[in-house]
């Protein structure tokens, strides 16, 4: 009994495309911790920048 060729090239293709799957969610994971880490950069830099308005407020109003 043998195998038809189209068996192989369907689960190549099987194979091919659960690897490409898997590649493209750890890019995609990849660049979502990325920018999640650039936007919490800038929002603790607009806290820092509010933190220091405040301070600099308290201080001439005393």
């Amino acid at each position: 009994m043998t195998i038809p060729i189209w068996v192989y090239a369907v689960v190549a293709g099987i194979v091919i495309s659960a690897i490409m799957a898997i590649k493209t969610g750890r890019e995609e994971r990849q660049l979502e911790l990325e920018t999640i880490e650039r936007e919490g950069e800038v929002y603790m830099e607009r806290l820092e920048k509010e933190r220091e308005l405040r301070k600099g407020v308290q201080a001439t109003g005393e």
